[in-house]
């Protein structure tokens, strides 16, 4: 009969555990993995395939006793670390819907609501046409191997089964939060500004002929420059994107060194 001492059991959490908990909490937040396209069972098996995979490569964790109370902290901080991982790339995405919705309620679109599975929830048509332009081209950067990476990485600030870490990086995470709002009106501005202009235009021409129908003229006029505008825009969007991707490794990387108290 095959048995295992307490000291298997104390290297196998040090080494597996540890990491798989923090993968898979990475893969609950953050973009693309977190679709609910993707089944919980191929994220799990996925999860644990990495862990697999990078666990000989990362620095093995002190062995805590299974009993102490420090296995419950140092499980609850692999999963914040991998959450908020997660969470920061996420943002990246965000701003993109709230561009989306800022150019969808301009072209008089804000009615029309589909679900959305990258957020579970109903966003608009210029929003979801948006978020899926930066999802592809984010797949098409390699961005989902380049969260892996991060995540990987995060073990030379953070080693694996550490408990706590510097309240800093919550501070860190909350500014790239509030950057969402402006980097997300920088994104919809040319359109924002186009479509103002636009209805400028329109409330002129239908002063000067009150016998025109605004209702009737106005919606085909708006939305026919809002597509126009998307699509002239479209491709300056992919290099604005390609930076803005940069800028968001770059808070995970901000917020790995500050949770380190580096």
């Amino acid at each position: 009969m095959v048995s295992f001492s307490d000291t298997d059991w104390l290297g196998w959490l040090a080494i597996y555990a540890y990491p798989a908990i923090r993968i898979l909490a990475m893969l609950v937040s953050a973009p693309i993995f977190n679709n609910v396209g993707m089944p919980r069972k191929i994220r799990l098996i996925a999860g644990l395939a990495i862990a697999m995979g990078v666990a000989p490569a990362i620095p093995s964790a002190a062995p805590i006793a299974p009993g102490s109370f420090l296995v419950a902290g140092a499980i609850a901080t692999e999963m914040m670390i991998g959450v908020a991982i997660g969470f920061t790339i996420r943002m990246m995405f965000v701003a993109v819907d709230l561009a989306g919705d800022l150019i969808g309620m301009q072209m008089g679109l804000s009615f029309a609501m589909f679900f959305d599975p990258q957020s579970a929830g109903q966003t608009t048509v210029i929003a979801q046409f948006l978020g899926l332009f930066a999802s592809l081209l984010f797949l098409v950067m390699n961005g989902h191997l380049l969260v892996i990476e991060t995540v990987v990485r995060s073990y030379e600030w953070l080693p694996a089964g550490g408990v706590g870490f510097e309240g800093n990086a919550a501070k860190a995470i909350v500014r790239s939060a509030a950057a969402i709002f402006s980097t997300g009106l920088l994104i919809a501005l040319p359109a924002i500004t186009t479509l103002l202009i636009t209805n400028i235009a329109l409330g002129v021409l239908t002063r000067a002929a009150p016998q025109l129908n605004l209702f009737a003229l106005g919606f085909p006029i708006t939305l026919t420059v809002g597509i126009f505008t998307i699509a002239v825009c479209l491709p300056l969007l992919a290099n604005t994107l390609s930076a803005f991707y940069e800028r968001g490794f770059e808070a995970v990387g901000l917020f790995l060194k500050l949770a380190s108290g580096q």
